[in-house]
């Protein structure tokens, strides 16, 4: 694994977070993130699906550099790999880096333990970043998005898999810190917290969203594209 990995005892990790460095979490987790969008309503959403969707509105491939960021068990990063993009998979899980390691074998994908909020990668250094879930499970989701804004060239693409506000006692329980200390982001805050990025796609499948963003390549600060199509899958 290139560098040496942040320490993680000087880190403020929700307690989402601190689950994911338990071996027993990482082992689970790809089977986990199989089933779980039909629990939250994404009925029929099957991985095959997901990577297609991304991969039509992405169109990922080669000569093109990729972060994927919050690896987990390196799903994303096997679907860019295999399209051909050269993937820096990242995550604060070692046991997570070494199952997703096992899982997409052979694909070159190079992986690093870091924590994203403040990764300290060169500015600018990628044609796209793909998000799955950790935006919910961060310690401050502003900050997040902040960075990968800044790690994105001229004309790059933000994907983003999240689960957006619905309201309701779940949602409001996993909120605590006891509990998890998830966010549950609203879409239009999402768009806030990305000036000089323009959503082009916005998806709904039950709790879950997905969306696409482009650095826009004039103005730097510019706000999020307030027509932008969102539709339910």
């Amino acid at each position: 694994m290139p560098g040496p990995p942040q320490h993680q005892e000087n880190l403020n990790l929700t307690l989402a977070q601190r689950s994911n460095l338990w071996a027993p979490t990482a082992r689970g987790y790809h089977a986990w993130r199989a089933g779980s969008l039909r629990l939250l309503g994404a009925r029929g959403l099957t991985l095959a699906r997901e990577a297609d969707l991304m991969t039509a509105l992405c169109r990922p491939g080669p000569g093109q550099r990729w972060l994927d960021a919050g690896t987990s068990s390196g799903f994303y990063a096997g679907v860019l790999a295999r399209a051909g993009a050269q993937v820096l998979a990242a995550d604060l899980s070692a046991p997570m880096l070494q199952e997703a390691g096992r899982r997409q074998r052979g694909l070159g994908i190079e992986w690093r333990q870091l924590n994203l909020e403040r990764s300290g990668l060169p500015a600018a250094g990628f044609d796209g970043v793909t998000v799955g879930a950790t935006l919910n499970e961060t310690h401050d989701p502003a900050r997040l998005l902040s960075e990968l804004a800044r790690l994105l060239r001229p004309g790059g693409q933000l994907w983003l898999m999240y689960l957006r506000r619905t309201g309701g006692p779940l949602q409001a329980a996993l909120e605590r810190a006891a509990l998890g200390g998830l966010t549950f982001p609203d879409p239009a805050w999402v768009a806030r917290a990305l000036p000089g990025l323009r959503l082009t796609h916005g998806l709904n499948t039950g709790a879950v969203r997905f969306e696409r963003y482009e650095v826009e390549r004039s103005a730097k600060g510019s706000s999020a594209a307030p027509g932008a199509a969102t539709r339910t899958l």
